[in-house]
């Protein structure tokens, strides 16, 4: 989707802003001891204030507030000493209070940057307008009875953090690139894990739609989408509607709308509702929260080193394209594997293998690097063994493939199956006097070197005859040399 859309009437601008809900990586849930693991039987992790039994008070949990504030950080976000939580007032079924207990006026974290990666190494800033915490609902469950709705509390309570952007996204890649990126942030702090098929990080996305440079135009906000392919299908949708209706003469009316997968359409939610629709005003059972400066300075210290520095020193250190670097720091274990491999080799070829053959093994096996059977260790082994000749590249991926399969160490298999390079220049002269003897046509179209190209065909007929063993650079030093 280019950054301007073709209308009927002339281009158009889509205006992109996402509020993210990212869950905080912690074993209870915000306000009380009640455990948050995923994939629990349904209401068996729900304490007495998480289902708002009378009498029952919020107690704030420590570590939640000190995952907020490494988020925070990490964004290069403002860390605000004193915040406030707010009831956040509204009925559902899976909420029990008949609140949210958000924060509103006064978050946590005020303003922040997160800068893109986009195609061909260009970079963007997208402003961070604030993080706070809040408590995340129940789940109400339609399916379960032909007449009746069952509620689930154990996602009650759970701690979350809403990172609101800027309007600052002017396309579906850099909403993808966005979501990615704050992701890749999360997972390198610790601070969410960022699994978005477990709803433990989720979209909302506002999408309007202007005549490019024109004044902003009314906003409809796409709920709960839970990828990254469906949050950029949604925005080119939601896009191309908007379009559609201004172009008729018709308005855009603000609502909430839900994506539907199966359908790859929007559809009405609900009319938007405004912040005096919620009520807020400041729990009376919550103090304010109020940071000490040396306690956040503590945190910050303790932060490890973030994508956009491992950025720059991958390139710095390593040699490393653009590219490359965004590639290894897109997973903090895809860097750590990285390094391991490239540490005293040739890191372009240590980083040709991991995003090439490495890449394409896992992706055919379906697994993440955390899960690859070729240890870094052992393709770290492999890559020396085609730098001291033992090998060559041709025979590199065979012994690769094997390694896939029984996650061997490469020097026992290269033993084990007779795979050394041979670099006897008798024998390898042998095969090359053969295959020119036999193929007079062939040294006839190489025609004393005015035929350079040719010369490929022999390389290949000789590393045929030696099964892949004969060193290429000898095959080629002796073609050359009896050719003429």
């Amino acid at each position: 989707m280019s950054k301007l859309i073709s209308g009927a009437t002339g281009d158009w601008e889509v205006v992109l802003g996402l509020e993210v809900h990212a869950q905080v990586t912690s074993n209870s849930k915000l306000f009380s001891g009640a455990a948050t693991e995923f994939g629990a039987e349904p209401n068996t992790q729900v304490s007495l204030v998480d289902a708002a039994m009378p009498g029952m008070l919020p107690v704030i949990n420590h570590y939640c507030v000190e995952q907020a504030v490494r988020t925070g950080l990490a964004l290069n976000a403002q860390i605000n000493h004193y915040s406030i939580f707010d009831r956040k007032n509204y009925f559902y079924a899976d909420l029990p209070q008949g609140y949210q207990i958000s924060q509103y006026k006064q978050p946590i974290v005020g303003e922040g940057i997160v800068t893109l990666d986009l195609k061909d190494g260009e970079t963007k800033e997208v402003g961070i307008e604030r993080l706070h915490l809040e408590q995340d609902a129940g789940k109400s469950m339609h399916d379960q009875h032909p007449t009746m709705t069952y509620v689930d509390l154990n996602r009650s309570g759970v701690a979350l953090m809403e990172i609101v952007s800027k309007p600052d996204m002017r396309s579906s890649e850099e909403a993808g690139a966005y979501l990615k990126k704050l992701r890749t942030i999360l997972r390198y702090i610790g601070t969410c894990d960022g699994n978005m098929e477990q709803g433990s990080m989720r979209a909302d996305v506002n999408v309007s739609v202007r005549r490019p440079g024109g004044p902003l135009g009314t906003r409809c906000e796409i709920k709960n989408v839970n990828s990254v392919r469906f949050v950029q299908q949604a925005i080119e949708y939601e896009a191309r509607r908007q379009i559609d209706i201004l172009e008729d003469g018709g308005t855009i009316v603000q609502e909430t709308r839900l994506y539907d997968v199966a359908q790859g359409v929007t559809r009405s939610m609900r009319s938007k509702e405004e912040a005096h629709d919620y009520r807020y005003f400041p729990d009376p059972d919550l103090l304010p929260l109020e940071l000490d400066p040396a306690w956040v300075e503590t945190i910050k210290a303790g932060l490890p080193e973030l994508p956009d520095d491992k950025k720059n020193r991958l390139m710095r250190d390593f040699g490393l394209s653009v590219y490359d670097a965004g590639v290894m720091v897109s997973e903090p274990e895809i860097g750590v594997y990285f390094e391991e491999v490239a540490k005293g080799r040739d890191p372009k070829q240590a980083s040709n293998w991991v995003t090439g053959s490495l890449f394409a093994a896992l992706n055919a096996k379906g697994v993440s690097i955390t899960e690859s059977p070729v240890s870094a260790a052992n393709l770290g082994k492999l890559i020396d063994l085609i730098a001291d000749n033992t090998i060559s590249g041709r025979i590199a991926k065979d012994v690769f493939e094997i390694m896939v399969e029984t996650g061997g160490d490469p020097a026992v298999i290269v033993e084990e199956k007779g795979l050394k390079q041979i670099t006897d220049t008798g024998f390898i002269e042998g095969i090359v006097d053969r295959i020119i003897a036999e193929n007079p046509g062939q040294v006839a179209q190489y025609d004393g070197g005015a035929n350079p190209k040719v010369i490929g065909w022999f390389v290949g007929q000789v590393m045929k005859q030696s099964q892949g063993k004969a060193n290429p650079a000898q095959v080629n030093e002796l073609l050359k040399k009896k050719l003429g």
